[in-house]
């Protein structure tokens, strides 16, 4: 389809017809799962064109793949991205951007309002793998990330809605301490999605997704995605080398100045993916691309559904507090006005009465939701993250991130909301008694 026909469809139409071309020999609707590893070549200058980056084309699945380039091109389309790499979880697309702009001792800024295995990969791994230090602000303040950069610091980083806690953060207002910074402002939208929010719009440079939640949206496979929006200038300063100096890698060829607009898609993939090897498979990147299609119908009921269980909860005589940023009462509701049309998703936590082991109990009395370590899903999830995913923090990194001990997650799914409140229910009831 022509792009500027594309670009003039909806965001559901788009999110079904964008990224893929019926197959020209086949008509085939649906693409292919290309599960191939390596690919033949037309001759020796098409294998050494390709492998210099002369040409474009498929050599080897650790860098390219037709299922996954699909892939790629769906999510930039429905991100208003130049390009987009598929990675093999929601943290390695933070490894391999971040390996795409910071050298060892270089700094960046990142929310303190983040998933625990964000955090834990931002302040222990790669500061003690890669030589890359993160100051950790609170994001409400937004004159706090600009008191933390350095002459170190490369890049901000955010949630667009923070796992588990449902902080917004103002990217307009960050987005321009980036600009003046002369850095990226990279935002994680996994929780909010293109559907719900469009950072690019607001000033972000580069946005990642764990591809494992809510865009594959059925809990049936791994991924991440870094998606560039095509508009920072990687040349303005000597701050990233990689982008805007020649690559001896590739005899001198420099990813800026050839490649412009998709110079940080080029370089994950010709370097990033090459050296660190965290590619997506196609069988996942397929799934993805089914699960896409519905990603509108979907996102509008989780957010439904989420608001009706969070307005039940408030009211809960057990339940001490609620964090969904939908709620009239979030000191966040303008901030989904702002940039999520109203809707804020489907993940919140809630602390129930009676702390630790009134939480613990609740998960363990809980029917129709599911105990997993995952958000996104056509089912409703819950978890305690004190325990679980947030439990290799300090007590202090904790508080930071506002998990609580009393405190549960759940992930809001798509079925009937008075059958998810009937379970809560009962599960609090249970653990009350």
């Amino acid at each position: 389809m022509a792009k500027q026909l594309m670009n003039d469809l909806g965001f559901n139409s788009r999110a079904i017809h964008a990224g893929y071309q019926p197959d020209s020999e086949t008509g085939a609707l649906v693409p292919d799962i290309c599960q191939n590893a390596s690919f033949s070549f037309d001759n020796a200058n098409d294998a050494a064109d390709k492998f210099a980056l002369k040409k474009a084309g498929f050599s080897y699945s650790r860098l390219t793949n037709p299922t996954v380039a699909a892939l790629e091109s769906k999510i930039a389309d429905l991100e208003g991205g130049a390009g987009a790499t598929c990675t093999s979880s929601g943290l390695a697309s933070h490894q391999l951007l971040l390996f795409s702009i910071l050298n060892s001792g270089d700094e960046f800024v990142a929310s303190s309002k983040l998933y625990g295995g964000t955090l834990n990969q931002f302040k222990n791994s790669f500061s003690r793998s890669f030589g890359w230090r993160c100051h950790f602000v609170e994001p409400e303040n937004t004159d706090n990330f600009k008191r933390a950069i350095t002459e170190k610091t490369k890049a901000i980083f955010v949630e667009s809605l923070s796992n588990p806690t449902g902080v917004i953060v103002d990217i307009e207002a960050i987005a321009r301490i980036a600009e003046e910074a002369k850095i990226p402002l990279i935002v994680d939208n996994t929780i909010a999605t293109p559907y719900l929010c469009r950072p690019f719009e607001w000033g972000a440079s580069v946005v990642t997704h764990s591809t494992t939640k809510y865009l594959n949206g059925h809990a049936n496979s791994m991924g991440g995605v870094v998606v560039d929006s095509g508009k920072f200038d990687w040349s303005a300063t000597d701050k990233f080398p990689a982008l805007s100096q020649p690559d001896e890698s590739y005899h001198g060829l420099n990813f800026h100045k050839d490649f412009k607009e998709m110079a940080l898609t080029a370089y994950m993939h010709a370097v990033g993916l090459r050296d660190l090897g965290a590619c997506q498979q196609p069988l996942n990147a397929f799934l993805t691309l089914t699960g896409i299609e519905t990603l509108g119908l979907r996102m509008d009921k989780h957010s439904s559904n989420a608001l009706e269980v969070a307005e039940f909860l408030e009211q809960h005589p057990d339940v001490s507090w609620v964090t969904y940023s939908g709620l009239g009462s979030s000191p966040y509701k303008p901030l989904v006005d702002k940039y999520m049309s109203g809707k804020a998703s489907g993940v919140f936590t809630f602390g129930v009465k009676g702390g630790f082991d009134a939480a613990l109990k609740t998960v363990s009395n809980v029917t129709l939701f599911s105990h997993v370590a995952n958000i996104g899903d056509t089912r409703s999830l819950i978890i305690h993250p004190a325990s679980t995913t947030h439990s290799q923090l300090t007590d202090t990194q904790k508080e930071m991130a506002n998990v609580m001990p009393e405190g549960l997650r759940v992930s809001i799914g798509i079925e009937d909301a008075k059958d998810l409140i009937a379970d809560l229910n009962q599960a609090i009831a249970a653990a009350s008694a």
